[in-house]
């Protein structure tokens, strides 16, 4: 089934739309919730609420790209389980080291003042890793949007693991120089 069809599915509030989703982009978002989660458990979870999730967001939501919708979803449902379970960060933990690499960036609250800034912050981050090069780009999207390791990146880009620390390191400068630029305080 294309991601036209299974839309369309969507648009007609007609069920077989997660049943399609479930088979063209279960195992993906499976490997979202799990680079988050670890666990299986929470993980499948995760994903059976990304169906959810995705059922009452479309309509009105039309996303262009429907793997891209659902991985966003099942990334921010996987944030909020590891959020609640994990209030105290525990050592070792590749996504809590994630979170805490990049954390001066994480508005936080449910109040809506809050919440335009962080849709301002997020639309001018996205902005700023579009002037990153291409493989940087890449990694930085791995790492904190995947929650991909720094070994898992390494492997898939074919760097050491400095390689990738370093360059994270610089995108992060860069991504935070930018936004200081734009009136962002980070």
């Amino acid at each position: 089934m294309t991601d036209s069809e299974i839309l369309a599915l969507f648009q007609a509030r007609d069920e077989r739309a997660i049943a399609g989703c479930r088979e063209k982009y279960g195992d993906y978002c499976m490997a979202v919730a799990k680079n988050v989660l670890g666990d299986g458990r929470d993980a499948e979870e995760c994903v059976n609420d990304t169906w959810i999730r995705a059922w009452e967001a479309i309509p009105p939501a039309e996303p262009a790209s429907l793997k891209l919708f659902l991985a966003r979803i099942t990334r921010n449902g996987a944030y909020d389980v590891y959020r609640r379970e994990n209030r105290r960060k525990r050592e070792g933990d590749n996504f809590a080291a994630a979170l805490e690499e990049i954390e001066e960036f994480l508005p936080g609250g449910d109040d809506p003042q809050v919440r335009l800034e962080e849709k301002e912050l997020t639309d001018r981050i996205n902005r700023g890793l579009l002037l990153l090069p291409t493989r940087d780009r890449n990694l930085f999207i791995r790492r904190y949007f995947f929650g991909e390791s720094v070994e898992t990146i390494g492997e898939r880009f074919g760097l050491k693991e400095d390689a990738v620390y370093q360059s994270l390191s610089r995108s992060r400068k860069k991504l935070k120089s930018y936004l200081t630029k734009h009136g962002f305080s980070v």
